[in-house]
């Protein structure tokens, strides 16, 4: 789309409100909403927010020193809290169907003098994109998401930072993985976020009942890294604010307190096209074998799978999911079609969706992030020609090394990885351990139910 296919737009749905949104370092969108008549002005010339919007960890608290003089993150001053900008992307228009007046527009951020920053979701993905369209590759992936729906008892709208979570009951009972009667129990809800998907563009292939109670599954047609980036994100946001609506709690939370909660991860099923052939680049020739784009690629992920787990795996809670004989991993290995297995291979003679499955991730990932890690992941095993390991066939007992198992190993992976230094720059990968370690040392410091129960009463 253009600018001026937009605004038709705008006229012909009779939109009141424009959402200028972008995607914020945590995968969540940020952002200011426009009167419709205010957006081709926004269009010329931007419109300002805070930069401390890009500073700000999962309590909202922002974790940089901004009353410090002189203070930056590369050419982005801190000092003050001064403005960037938000730049309208005709590609990321979004009429938003339980709000039929309104829109979302995703949006480039920048500086004042028209630079892109750096380590905005949109640049990092970006840069990745056309790292492997120069290694002479484009990259095909499908989005496999888990989240529960709750019904809401008390929304708990106490005045902490962070507040308190709202009370909640299941919708269905759990423990009835893909079983016709629950999905039946579930299917007005389930219809509704399907049929909201599907105005919106998301393209969702199947709606499914997961393994724990008020647990679904949603999965998407395949598509090139940025197009599945966005949808995830619009997903992410449109199945909280519609439940949010009709008494609901939406959360997509890797591993919730609650009785008998499951899990949710998010399953980045990945290929490539080669620019010079045209053809599937995972597609063997024989049964059992890789070929050597993939084997490079598999190989290149295992390689740096620690490094990566801040991006595929980025809150404290994230570390919780990692337990074994769950269908999620917990080392660093690959197997032929294997669901214990970090890497899933499914690829056949002649079949055209040849892919592996990373399972790694969880659904608390901001995709534009956990995407680009895995685009420079392969791109480094396919540049140093590396080979695959043997696969896996006992993911649980093998004695492969385990994945980091608290934030703060992951955080401690990341920075001292040069393998993250290269390709996504010094600048994003201070700027990312930053926001974590703020994180973490914020956990820590939180006297748990865990401690007050072992030691009130004893000491």
């Amino acid at each position: 789309m253009d600018t001026a296919t937009i605004l038709a737009s705008v006229r012909e749905l009779k939109l009141e409100t424009v959402r200028l949104c972008f995607v914020d370092q945590h995968g969540i969108l940020r952002g200011k909403t426009l009167v419709a008549s205010a957006l081709e002005d926004a269009f010329e010339s931007g419109i300002g927010v805070p930069s401390t919007l890009l500073l700000k960890d999962t309590s909202h608290r922002t974790v940089f020193p901004i009353w410090t003089e002189g203070a930056h993150i590369g050419d982005m001053p801190l000092s003050g809290a001064s403005d960037v900008v938000l730049r309208p992307d005709p590609n990321g228009f979004f009429p938003l169907p339980w709000s039929p007046h309104s829109a979302i527009l995703l949006c480039e951020v920048e500086d004042r003098s028209g630079r892109k920053i750096p380590f905005s979701s949109s640049s990092v993905l970006r840069r990745a994109v056309e790292a492997l369209a120069e290694a002479g590759y484009e990259a095909v992936f499908g989005l496999e998401v888990e989240f529960q729906v709750y019904r809401c008892i008390d929304p708990a709208r106490d005045h902490t930072q962070t507040p308190l979570p709202p009370e909640t009951e299941n919708l269905t009972q759990g423990h009835q993985f893909l079983t016709e009667t629950r999905y039946g129990e579930a299917e007005t809800i389930l219809d509704t976020l399907r049929r909201t998907a599907e105005a919106m563009g998301l393209a969702p292939r199947t709606v499914e009942i997961e393994m724990g109670p008020s647990q679904f599954e949603f999965t998407f047609a395949p598509g090139d890294p940025q197009t599945q980036a966005a949808r995830y994100v619009m997903f992410r946001t449109m199945v909280k604010e519609v439940c949010q609506s009709q008494g609901l709690h939406a959360s997509f939370m890797a591993k919730p307190r609650l009785p008998n909660a499951a899990a949710n991860g998010w399953h980045m099923h990945q290929s490539l096209v080669s620019h010079s052939s045209g053809r599937g680049a995972f597609i063997p020739d024989r049964q059992d074998t890789l070929t050597p784009e993939a084997s490079g690629w598999i190989a290149g992920l295992l390689e740096h799978a620690t490094a990566l787990c801040l991006l595929t795996n980025p809150t404290v809670n994230s570390y919780k999911r990692f337990a074994p004989f769950q269908l999620a991993p917990n080392r660093i290995l690959w197997g032929r079609d294997n669901r214990g297995a970090m890497i899933r291979a499914l690829m056949m003679p002649d079949d055209p969706t040849s892919r592996i499955e990373n399972r790694v991730a969880d659904s608390t990932a901001n995709p534009y992030f956990a995407i680009a890690g895995q685009l420079h992941a392969g791109i480094a095993g396919l540049s140093a020609e590396c080979s695959a390991p043997k696969p896996s066939e006992t993911p649980y007992s093998d004695r492969a090394q385990a994945l980091p198992t608290t934030l703060t190993a992951a955080v401690d992976e990341f920075e001292s990885s040069s393998f993250i230094r290269k390709a996504f720059g010094p600048e994003f990968q201070s700027y990312l351990a930053t926001l974590k370690r703020a994180e973490w040392d914020r956990y820590v410091m939180t006297i748990s139910e865990w401690e007050h129960q072992e030691y009130f009463g004893l000491l």
